[in-house]
């Protein structure tokens, strides 16, 4: 009987508790999260409870923005910014993704280049606008080199850290069938660093629109920097809200850029 038992309770079914952390995409929690803040902060404004001096409702800064864009306004500054951004981008990157390969490759290079990288990535890049207005000029020029060294620091580590990642038994293996340096750097190192290249391109386009903002409030007459703080030197502050908004969009934008680009790019995964 109690073999009769024990047979029957080992055959209960047992609940799988090894599923790890839950990794489905939800896409109606954040639309719906954004929607409640913002009709909360609708809601305040109507009844009274902020100043719209201080904080304009989401209506005003909607309505604001859609005088921006009625008159051009908006895409003037914007254009001006983007770009800004594209340029100092495509430097920056270009120059990170080599250094940063030629780090990742060559014993020479990762011993000459990982203390210079190392000792100028702290420095934040804004405080060597006035440096670079001295050199450059009140121009473009200092502008687009701030965005430039900006970008240019985590790329580099980010390249250098994909070829250090790729595995070496894939190498190895392609050294034992003579494959040639060209065709390895080609066919193994490169698809292997794109993931954390692509992760490198994220941040460093978060940074430079961060940075284009900083240098355009300290040193331009158009752009989406300057005309935040013109805004809000002004006290208009639904104009400048609808400033941080469309930058805000903007970001959005970018990102969903590079998702796609990871998507196209790495759906050999």
């Amino acid at each position: 009987m109690a073999d009769v038992s024990l047979e029957t309770r080992n055959q209960t079914p047992v609940t799988f508790r090894g599923g790890g952390f839950d990794p489905v995409a939800r896409q109606w929690v954040p639309w719906l999260f954004f929607a409640a803040v913002i009709a909360a902060w609708q809601g305040a404004s109507h009844a009274g409870l902020l100043d719209p001096l201080f904080l304009p409702s989401p209506l005003q800064i909607v309505a604001a923005l859609q005088e921006l864009a009625t008159s051009g306004e908006l895409a003037r500054h914007f254009a001006a910014s983007l770009m800004r951004i594209g340029i100092g981008w495509i430097i920056g990157a270009a120059a990170g993704v080599g250094l940063g390969g030629l780090i990742g490759l060559f014993w020479t290079w990762r011993s000459a280049g990982l203390p210079f990288i190392s000792a100028l990535f702290p420095i934040p890049k804004i405080a060597l606008l006035p440096l670079l207005i001295l050199w450059l000029g009140i121009g473009e020029a200092s502008k687009v080199a701030t965005i430039a060294l900006g970008v240019f620091f985590p790329m580099a580590i980010s390249a250098y850290a994909g070829v250090d990642n790729v595995p070496r038994n894939l190498i190895r293996m392609a050294q034992s069938f003579n494959v040639p340096f060209r065709g390895i750097v080609m066919n193994v190192i490169i698809p292997g660093m794109l993931p954390s290249v692509l992760a490198g391109c994220r941040i460093s386009a978060s940074i430079a629109l961060i940075l284009v903002v900083a240098a355009e409030m300290i040193g331009a007459n158009v752009g989406i920097g300057s005309f935040v703080l013109t805004a809000g030197n002004l006290m208009q502050t639904d104009k400048l809200m609808a400033g941080i908004v469309a930058i805000s969009i903007l970001g959005l934008l970018i990102g969903a850029g590079i998702t796609w680009l990871e998507r196209t790019l790495l759906n050999w995964r």
